[in-house]
């Protein structure tokens, strides 16, 4: 924007502050208001619908528009909402004590990654930034950091690690290199928030530095982070990002976490979807959202990361379920214990909103009566028998110094800003007690000195007054002037009076005037005191926030299996996967009320039954069956109780499926080239523990096409020296045939009961294939006209008694079979009149119809019968 000759100082000192923040939305302290100028002012009005008006600049018009300043935070978090960054410029100085121009800068600037207002984040999920350094095409360091508890952790790997962790971290905005803007966008697509950053920042020598001066350390060593040099380089572009946003208080950030591979089980991007893990939508039921019955918010977002991070270490999953167990086994102590957790809040952002100064009296009051109940958890710690739970206690730390001053320091109701006073209990400060008692008595102080220099002098009609002269003043009638003591000096005489000061007066005098002034000025002191003193504790308080997340989530698990009859199961190291009883989680929650779920057992191993080809009609509960297995051995692997009998779980290293299928328009992919896609990840990727599930693979091709590459695919991983346990949903029938080829293939069916031209799906498996999907049944099932559902069926009579033909006097079916089949369809009958493309509801109105006799139908009774049409159409 180029300056004019006559632009106002006040103009000139914003366009000065924009070309600073050009890719922001400066938000202007003008007084008592927040404005936007130029197009910003354009952009605010159309997001927060808030008034455009106009006013002259330099002989230009200038868009304006603006909101009251005690309105930032609604209307800030609708413009992050909607992906801006929002440059907020205070006033630096009091602009009663300045003459000309307020001195004004950038005291924040909100991206969606840095966030920290309660109203732009979610309780129970991490508002992460992530930082990708992109080494080359396949060599990545990536680094999470949420702001708003402090929680840092980073790690490295090739382009499907990177993708797989920012699937799984949701992060709310990405930086990487400003160079690598393009291949970013061609290799992870358009789904995240990002901003580049000039490629210098992303150094190893200015990350170590940038890191060392953050923890205060010599080296990273004592973080365990030594060789991930690409992933500290992530880091240190994150803080740098951080400080160039004006987030100078950091004091939270305490540490790094690394992020191991080999540590946690594999889910791509697809099978977590697949398996609906997380919520795509509000209305979605997920396998998150039922699992999820934590008590605390930071319970919430851990458990968030086991469930897509599962471990796959069988000593570690075993004391999380032993844990479990000794929670179900110790009902009371469950109880109590997540009682006293959900009493402490939201640990991690209360303490991250200590060095930031964001955080209010009420919220600084309940960090300490939280410490007041990690003192109670500590304590009955102590005479718990389980190893796990009992570590987990000894760590927490009561904080007892700093819980003792703010519960003696801060009121025990006080208000929600500091600004607004009442704050700073009484008894901690004599000057505060003495103003707020002055204050709140002034009146009858003045009372009581009045009625005792009465008494002293004699003086009956003596009066107290003030005036913006000399202030407070004795007030004699000339009556009495003869009674003034000699300490009295007189300042002015009237008609029939005089007035006198005192030493007592002056003194008051100089207590009362400012006293709000003075104790808001106190209580701002003593509160900022507290903050600093209590950011030498915040490692502590994060440790706590940690430990009270973990037993949060393993209380949840306890209370899930008590509620839902979900059971141990048994980890192991061999390859046998054997369910008894198996349930979905998500679906039975979800029954109508009075139906039961049909329970099915699984079993799968590497030398007797390694695939299963699972058949049977749609909606009969084949993609269930899938699901459920794989959520089950999920489960496992978080330490939690599963919906069965029992289970015995081999430790699972991945998990893939492959279920469902959507076209990637935007991609320029079709539902076929997805479905490939996804297949060959599986099959590039295999390892002796993973756990396969495929379903209705091929179907988006031509029906040979779909089954050759169906059969081969079921070749492949029957071969492969992996051997990997695999479920294989289709509806080929031909691929019944590979049992007889293959040794470690076995068929089941999802089984059905024929009831006349109907069918009831029992949904339970069953040994050997399935030779009919029943998908005209289903159709019919679904609303289908009966005269669309009748052709079909004649149809289908005409292509099977081809096809048996064909194979009588062939053995295997051609490609051309299929054509010269579909030659034989009569297609006399294939024209529709309009009621038989409806439903059965146009056969009644036809019946309607031919019954009347038009000749005899009066226009009353016409109309009627119109009507009752039209309702039936209803």
């Amino acid at each position: 924007m180029a300056k004019s000759t006559t632009e106002t100082p006040l103009m000139q000192q914003h366009n000065a502050i924009k070309q600073r923040y050009p890719d922001a939305i400066l938000l202007f302290r003008v007084g008592d208001f927040y404005e936007t100028f130029g197009q910003d002012a354009i952009i605010a009005s159309q997001v927060l619908g808030i008034t455009l008006t106009k006013r002259n600049n330099g002989g230009s018009d200038l868009e304006l528009a603006g909101f009251p300043h005690h309105s930032l935070e609604t209307y800030l978090h609708k413009l992050v909402k909607a992906g801006y960054r929002v440059a907020v410029c205070d006033q630096l100085e009091d602009p009663k004590q300045v003459k000309g121009i307020v001195k004004r800068g950038v005291t924040e600037l909100v991206t969606p990654g840095v966030a920290t207002s309660d109203k732009l984040l979610e309780h129970n999920s991490n508002n992460f930034l992530a930082g990708l350094y992109i080494e080359n095409t396949d060599s990545y360091g990536i680094a999470f950091l949420d702001i708003s508890t402090g929680e840092f952790f980073i790690a490295e790997g090739d382009k499907e690690y990177a993708d797989k962790l920012l699937q799984t971290m949701k992060p709310a905005e990405v930086i990487f290199q400003r160079p690598q803007q393009r291949f970013f966008k061609e290799t992870f697509g358009t789904r995240f928030y990002t901003y580049c950053l000039d490629e210098w920042i992303f150094k190893a020598g200015y990350a170590e530095e940038i890191l060392l001066k953050q923890f205060g350390t010599h080296s990273l060593k004592g973080f365990g982070v030594e060789g991930m040099s690409k992933g500290l380089v992530a880091a240190g572009a994150v803080l740098h990002y951080l400080r160039d946003t004006e987030h100078p208080n950091l004091q939270h950030i305490t540490g790094l976490q690394r992020i191991n591979r080999n540590e946690h089980m594999w889910m791509d991007q697809f099978t977590i979807r697949n398996l609906e893990l997380v919520s795509l939508s509000q209305d979605q039921k997920s396998v998150l959202s039922i699992l999820d019955n934590t008590v605390s918010p930071m319970g919430a977002r851990l458990l968030r990361r086991w469930l897509l991070m599962p471990l796959v270490n069988t000593e570690k999953i075993n004391e999380r379920l032993d844990a479990v167990e000794w929670f179900i086994t110790n009902g009371d102590d469950r109880k109590n214990l997540l009682q006293s957790i959900k009493q402490c809040g939201d640990v991690e952002r209360l303490v991250s909103k200590v060095p930031l100064k964001k955080i209010n009296p009420r919220e600084l009051l309940h960090i300490a009566k939280g410490l007041q109940q990690v003192q109670v958890i500590k304590n009955w710690s102590q005479q718990v028998s389980n190893p796990l739970i009992k570590r987990f206690g000894e760590s927490l730390n009561p904080c007892t110094v700093i819980e003792d001053k703010i519960i003696h320091t801060i009121a025990e109701n006080p208000a929600v800003q500091i600004a607004k006073g009442g704050v700073i209990a009484n008894g901690v400060n004599a000057d505060l007690d003495e103003l707020r008692n002055i204050s709140a008595n002034g009146k009858s102080y003045l009372n009581e000195i009045q009625a005792r220099e009465s008494e002293a002098t004699g003086i009956s009609s003596l009066k107290i007054g003030f005036n913006n002269v000399f202030g407070y003043y004795l007030e004699v009638t000339n009556v009495h002037k003869s009674k003034v003591p000699e300490g009295w000096t007189r300042k002015q005489t009237l008609a029939n009076a005089e007035r006198y000061i005192t030493e007592e007066l002056k003194v008051y005098e100089e207590k009362i005037t400012g006293a709000e002034e003075k104790i808001l000025s106190i209580e701002m002191q003593m509160f900022d005191s507290l903050l600093m003193e209590l950011q030498d504790y915040l490692p502590a308080l994060q440790l706590n926030g940690q430990v009270l997340a973990i037993l949060d989530c393993l209380g949840c698990f306890a209370e899930n299996a008590i509620q839902y009859t979900y059971r141990k199961p048994t980890l192991h190291n061999g390859s046998i996967l054997d369910i008894k009883d198996a349930r979905h989680p998500v679906i039975e929650r979800n029954l109508p009320t009075g139906e039961a779920y049909v329970s099915n057992d699984i079993f799968l191993d590497s030398d007797s039954q390694q695939v299963i080809i699972l058949t049977g009609p749609n909606m009969s509960g084949k993609s269930a069956l899938l699901r459920q297995t794989a959520i089950i051995t999920l489960m496992a692997h978080i330490g939690s109780f599963v919906p069965a009998a029992s289970a015995k779980i081999p430790l699972t290293d991945k998990i893939f499926t492959r279920v469902g299928a959507s076209d990637n328009i935007s991609g320029g992919e079709s539902t076929f080239m997805v479905e490939m896609n996804e297949t060959a990840s599986i099959i590039n990727n295999l390892s002796d523990r993973s756990l396969i599930l495929l379903d209705e693979i091929g179907r988006g091709t031509s029906t040979y096409d779909g089954i050759s590459i169906a059969w081969s695919i079921v070749e492949f991983l029957h071969y492969s020296k992996h051997a990997p346990k695999t479920l294989f949903a289709t509806h080929y029938h031909e691929l019944n045939e590979l049992e007889n080829k293959f040794e470690r293939i076995k068929n089941f069916h999802v089984t059905i009961k024929e009831v006349g031209n109907k069918i009831i799906f029992l949904r339970k498996l069953a040994l050997g294939g399935s030779t009919h999907s029943f998908g005209i049944h289903v159709a019919k099932m679904a609303g289908m006209p009966n005269s669309l559902i009748n052709r079909a069926n004649e149809i289908l009579e005409t292509l099977e008694a081809s096809r048996n033909t064909v194979e009588t006097q062939s053995g295997s079916p051609k490609a051309g079979d299929l054509n010269s089949a579909v030659q034989k369809i009569d297609t006399s009958k294939m024209q529709l009149s309009i009621f038989d493309t409806h439903s059965e509801v146009f056969e009644d109105i036809r019946t309607t119809l031919t019954n009347i006799d038009i000749n005899r139908l009066t226009p009353v009774e016409a109309l009627m019968k119109l009507n009752e049409i039209k309702d039936k159409l209803k």
